[in-house]
């Protein structure tokens, strides 16, 4: 968490006013449900099949915020995606709004390594027993996985298991036969949005990352496991399992960005103040 400027403490987070009616329609949904693992599941799946994980923003340089404030106006009122800060961001909340127990941990993702930033967001939602839950990660699992077992759990995209030591947890993907690869991992300390604040301006203003380089969009469709992904130069589709690229020219990207995803390029008057 940028050393330093990582609170330790839980801390209450002023939350931005969900309309949770105006947040459901949002993502394809009438009402709530019960405060269940089926209606979280559900909710879960509608979310990363309506709201794309993107960082446009990022990459044209318009900058975005942690807090909700930000994250649900640009998700809920502009019909937009975001990365894991705005999308577990509004997420948390809105699960809150619907009186669900949520906690937010800080993660280490470690797919291309270990670099030792807390750089990702991702919720913890208690209900008869603790769950992981995450909108916010691109191409990962689509139902919420029980944090007291280790697994291995079917994840909706394939299967998941937890390795915890101490007060650590890493989450594992698991590939075939007893392969498995190292997702993120996070410690059980209970963040406020605003401690992730340094991280996501490191991300967005160190030109050498991937999310200032490149842009990206990524959804779910029809509730998953089949995936839409938009790269600089293709299109894939994943379809029963199945990746299927077809090539993007630099003139038909944003034509397929409507297309795919209902998205324009954001312009100047949509950035935002960096905080942090």
């Amino acid at each position: 968490m940028g050393g330093r400027r990582r609170r330790q403490r839980s801390l209450p987070t002023r939350m931005w006013p969900v309309d949770v009616s105006r947040y459901l329609s949002r993502i394809g949904l009438d009402g709530p449900g019960r405060v269940d693992l089926e209606s979280l599941e559900r909710l879960q799946r509608a979310h990363l099949t309506a709201v794309p994980f993107e960082n446009l923003h990022v990459f044209h340089r318009l900058g975005v915020r942690t807090d909700t404030a930000w994250s649900v106006p640009k998700i809920v009122d502009r019909g937009r995606g975001g990365w894991c800060f705005e999308l577990n961001g509004a997420f948390g909340a809105l699960l809150e709004a619907l009186g669900y127990a949520i906690t937010r941990y800080a993660a280490v993702v470690l797919l291309e390594g270990d670099d030792g930033h807390a750089s990702h967001l991702v919720l913890k939602v208690d209900l008869d027993r603790p769950y992981l839950v995450d909108v916010g990660f691109g191409d990962a699992f689509i139902r919420p996985l029980p944090l007291d077992d280790p697994g291995p759990h079917d994840g909706g995209t394939g299967l998941y298991s937890f390795r915890t030591t101490g007060d650590e947890t890493t989450l594992m993907e698991m590939s075939s036969g007893d392969a498995s690869q190292p997702v993120y991992r996070f410690t059980h300390t209970p963040c406020d949005l605003p401690s992730f604040d340094y991280q996501s301006t490191r991300l967005q203003t160190d030109l050498s990352l991937k999310w200032t380089k490149s842009r990206i969009a990524t959804r779910l469709l029809d509730g998953g496991p089949d995936r839409v992904t938009l790269l600089h130069d293709k299109l894939r589709l994943r379809r029963d399992g199945v990746w299927e690229d077809h090539p993007v020219a630099p003139h038909a990207w944003e034509e397929t960005l409507s297309e795919w995803f209902d998205l324009t390029i954001p312009g100047a008057a949509d950035g935002a103040t960096r905080s942090g």
